[in-house]
C-alpha cells in the first residue's frame, strides 16, 4: 500500500473517532424528515442552499480528497448526474477539506466532476450527524431525507441508484 493510501486510511479513521465522539447530533437528520438547511458558496463562487433544489431528487455527497473510498464513488456519482441529470436529479459535493479550496478545486478537475462542490463547514457536518466518510444523503422532491448511504460499496452505490430511480418515478 502506497503511503499515501496509508495515511489517507489513518485520517478515515481518526476523523470517525473524533467525530464519533464529539457530534452529539449523530442520529440526525432522520429518515422522512426534513433536510437540514444548508447554505454554501461553490467552489465556482455559487451561493447554494436546499431551497436551489426543491422540486428535484438531491444527492449530497459529503466526502475527502484525503478519503479512499469517496475518491473511488465520485465516479458513480458523475456518472448518475450524467445519466438521471435531465430527468431531474442534482448532485451536491460538500468537501471536509476545510481551508483547501484550491486542492479541492484541483480534485474536482482531476475527477471530472460534473456537478456542484462546495466546502462544508463544521456546523454543517454537525447538523448531517457525519460520522464516517463518505456519507450520501439522498433527499426527496419534497425536501425530505429519503435515505443515508455511509461507504461506497458497490452494493452501497447500486443500492443508491436504485432509490434515486425510484423517486425520480415519484410525481
Amino acid at each position: 500500500m502506497k503511503v499515501t493510501g496509508v495515511l489517507g486510511v489513518v485520517s478515515a479513521a481518526a476523523f470517525v473517532i473524533v467525530s464519533g465522539f464529539t457530534s452529539p447530533s449523530f442520529a440526525l437528520p432522520k429518515k422522512g424528515e426534513p433536510a437540514p438547511p444548508l447554505k454554501v458558496v461553490s467552489t465556482s463562487g455559487q451561493p447554494i442552499s436546499l431551497a436551489n433544489y426543491k422540486g428535484y431528487v438531491l444527492v449530497v455527497d459529503f466526502f475527502a480528497t484525503w478519503c479512499p473510498p469517496c475518491r473511488d464513488a465520485i465516479p458513480h456519482l458523475v456518472t448518475l448526474n450524467r445519466k438521471y441529470g435531465k430527468q431531474g436529479l442534482q448532485v451536491l459535493g460538500l468537501s471536509l477539506d476545510e481551508g483547501d479550496e484550491k486542492g479541492v478545486k484541483d480534485f474536482i478537475l482531476s475527477k471530472r466532476i460534473n456537478y456542484p462542490v462546495a466546502l462544508a463547514s463544521g456546523d454543517i457536518q454537525t447538523d448531517y450527524g457525519l460520522r464516517s466518510l463518505p456519507t450520501v444523503y439522498v433527499i426527496d422532491k419534497k425536501g425530505n431525507v429519503a435515505e443515508k448511504f455511509m461507504g461506497g460499496s458497490d452494493e452501497t452505490l447500486r443500492k443508491m441508484e436504485d432509490l434515486v430511480k425510484k423517486l425520480l418515478a415519484e410525481k
